[in-house]
């Protein structure tokens, strides 16, 4: 028995000896590389490098600053896809292109070591004037601000890239700018003597909206370079690098535009707080109070396009009324708006397997609901202040949403866990009838859902190159759906290429997609019909079924021609 026991004792030690080898930590990655001025080679010194973890629970970050020389080097480097940054104070990144990048994805094996990293930086653009009224006395605290046209969720978007507010001599300067094409615009500081005037108006007495102004208003008003308050005759600036780009202002005032409305069909001893949207810009710009009998004005509106909204306080359940808008040459009067209660959405998500038992953890699990109504905007703000639209999903699957506001919407399912990517949302049920492609319609009221959950959704993945057969890093992988989906974009599937143009395209719902690779994009473009429509002779067609999993090989539509 004892050489038997010796090999049982023998067997029990090389088990535990493979038990820990199969346990320890893998071997860390290491990466380097050089930090160089664009145009040229200069190397750039003290500039931070940072990388950090994309999608691997708990990833850290690492940190390392170029010396004099322009390299850099980072070791211990725990596996897993991370993104790569480089800063330094007056200068930005480049793309291959000298685009301005929002880093470059890394995937970094066990025991990887990758040199020869080439970071580009270009010496920023500064923008700076100087905003005098009509009398050329400086204005103090009044904002100017750089923006640019984009794309967000497929409309057309202003983007503001950067803003400063001018000192005590009128004076601003807006610095870390990328080279290419911008707008400038100036906002007059608050009109405090407006306001108490204002405040000022006796709330007994409601407005005639049929009765002339006893006289025309006159304010500053939001100001386009080259001096026009219409955005549509604003000229744009052509920032190169390094540029110093002067950009002067004189306000004059002009006649104020307001919009003025009643709150009607209130509860009793309520009250409704009104604000207003630029649908332009995605800001909150301006507020009003309503009076005692519902009336209410919103002074010095720019022309433009708005979401006006009535939350009402202290209604039980939650009242909103959203209206859009447009404001052009002249004010808007007798402007009606009626609060409608939220209505409440409840129910359960549950878990489809087909094949082995898939582990289902609910604290991974959240549900976000969007709008869908035409080119409103999804943000929290216009689907209502103080609702959230989203939702976390119980330990028993269920979820909820309060004080929903009229509207139609569509449920989006998202993991914050990278090992759930290939979860994707199957069916949307409402008394057993299935809306996840035509979405759900509130009114008030309560609504029940029955969600099913799926966690074989397809996977597509491949290599991106260029015309030469060679892979593109940090290209962009979109999976556009079929026409009759495209207006979802739930449905859409995003991801970026690594350093060897490889691409992993998780939880795609069985369907036909078109796959494109670009190797820049303007904000959110793939998400409007009539870009798409300009590259999808250059997309890749796709069919999936659930739980497939598909090669592909894309060519890269270059960044000059998506101009």
């Amino acid at each position: 028995m004892k050489p038997l026991a010796s090999c049982l004792l023998i067997a029990a030690l090389a088990a535990s000896a493979l038990a820990q080898n199969t346990s320890s930590p893998p071997k860390p990655a290491a990466i380097e590389g050089i930090v160089i001025k664009d145009p040229g080679s200069e190397p750039v010194k003290k500039a931070v490098i940072e990388l950090i973890a994309e999608t691997q629970p708990g990833g850290a970050a690492y940190t390392a600053v170029t010396a004099a020389d322009g390299l850099f080097h980072i070791a211990g480097i725990a596996p897993g896809r991370y993104r790569l940054f480089a800063e330094r104070p007056g200068f930005l990144e480049l793309g291959k292109r000298r685009v301005r990048t929002e880093g470059r994805v890394l995937n970094l094996a066990a025991g990887q070591e990758l040199k020869d990293l080439q970071i580009r930086l270009q010496s920023a653009a500064v923008v700076r004037g100087r905003v005098i009224d009509e009398d050329g006395d400086p204005m103090l605290n009044a904002q100017v601000s750089v923006l640019r046209q984009t794309y967000a969720s497929g409309h057309g978007r202003w983007e503001q890239v950067g803003s400063e507010r001018t000192n005590d001599l009128g004076e601003y300067r807006i610095a870390s700018l990328a080279a290419g094409n911008y707008y400038v615009s100036v906002n007059p500081p608050p009109d405090f003597k407006g306001l108490i005037e204002a405040a000022a108006t006796p709330s007994s007495e409601p407005r005639n909206s049929s009765a002339p102004e006893k006289s025309l208003a006159t304010s500053y008003q939001t100001t386009f370079y080259p001096g026009t308050t219409d955005r549509s005759q604003a000229e744009s600036i052509q920032l190169h690098p390094g540029d110093d780009f002067p950009v002067n202002f004189s306000l004059t005032p002009s006649p104020s535009l307001s919009i003025r409305g009643a709150v009607v069909n209130l509860p009793p001893r309520s009250s409704a707080v009104i604000m207003l949207q630029s649908r332009d810009f995605n800001l909150v710009l301006n507020g009003a109070e309503m009076h005692k009998d519902g009336s209410f004005v919103i002074h010095d509106v720019a022309p433009g396009s708005y979401t006006i909204l009535a939350t009402v306080e202290n209604a039980s359940p939650p009242m909103m009324a959203r209206q859009s808008l447009i404001v052009a040459g002249n004010s808007v009067e007798g402007l009606r708006l009626t609060p409608q209660p939220g209505g409440s959405i409840r129910g359960r998500l549950r878990v489809e397997s087909q094949g082995p038992l898939t582990r289902f953890d609910p604290r991974q699990m959240f549900l976000s609901l969007q709008s869908t109504d035409g080119e409103d905007d999804a943000s929290a703000f216009t689907l209502g202040e103080g609702f959230s639209n989203l939702a976390h999903v119980g330990p028993d699957g269920g979820f909820q949403w309060n004080g929903v506001p009229p509207g139609d919407y569509s449920v989006h399912f998202i993991t914050d866990s990278d090992a759930n990517a290939d979860w994707y949302l199957k069916s949307t049920l409402i008394a057993g009838r299935d809306v996840n492609d035509s979405g759900i319609s509130v009114n008030g009221g309560a609504l029940a859902l029955d969600l099913i959950a799926n966690p074989h959704g397809a996977v597509a993945d491949g290599v991106a190159t260029d015309r030469k057969g060679d892979p593109v890093p940090n290209a962009v992988i979109v999976a556009v759906p079929e026409p009759r989906l495209r207006g979802r974009v739930d449905r859409y599937r995003k991801t970026v290429s690594d350093q060897s143009g490889r691409f992993t395209l998780h939880g795609l719902p069985p369907g036909s997609y078109t796959v494109f690779a670009w190797e820049s994009v303007d904000g959110e473009a793939y998400y409007n019909p009539d870009f798409l429509k300009t590259y999808e002779p250059q997309g890749t067609q796709l069919h999936l079924t659930e739980g497939d999993r598909k090669p592909l090989q894309l060519e890269v539509i270059p960044e000059a021609e998506d101009q």
